[in-house]
């Protein structure tokens, strides 16, 4: 089991953890020494006790905010999952209700360049 020193709040400590599991450990006592110097930074120097306490209280609440943040993004998923899974199983129908008068003017043209044309083919192959 490797054994590890990690600096909190300006001390030392000797820790053992699982192979391979020396990076995590690395990060998390980085996320503690962070939140200890926070503490040091406010109230100054305190008992290893009392800072460890302090620095592990103040991880717990940005994890518990975190975690209300993961179950309402949760949530948020499911109820987007449901909908589109509804939307699959009864697609809608886009109706128009009224087509604009441009695009019948605009259909009706085409119309009569369409006959126009068909009517000299006719001519040509007549003639």
């Amino acid at each position: 089991m490797p054994e590890m020193k990690i600096t909190i709040g300006g001390r030392d400590f000797e820790v053992a953890c699982q192979e391979g599991e020396e990076h995590f450990l690395s990060s998390a006592a980085k996320m503690l020494d962070n939140e200890a110097a926070v503490l040091i930074g406010q109230i100054g120097r305190m008992p290893e006790a009392r800072m460890l306490l302090m620095a592990g209280l103040m991880l717990a609440d940005k994890t518990a905010g975190l975690e209300d943040q993961l179950r309402t993004a949760n949530e948020r998923a499911a109820v987007a999952e449901r909908v589109a899974a509804d939307a699959r199983a009864n697609p809608a129908k886009v109706e128009v209700p009224v087509i604009p008068d441009i695009v019948v003017d605009s259909f009706a043209e085409i119309a009569a360049q369409a006959e126009a044309l068909a009517a000299r083919i006719e001519e040509r192959k007549a003639g």
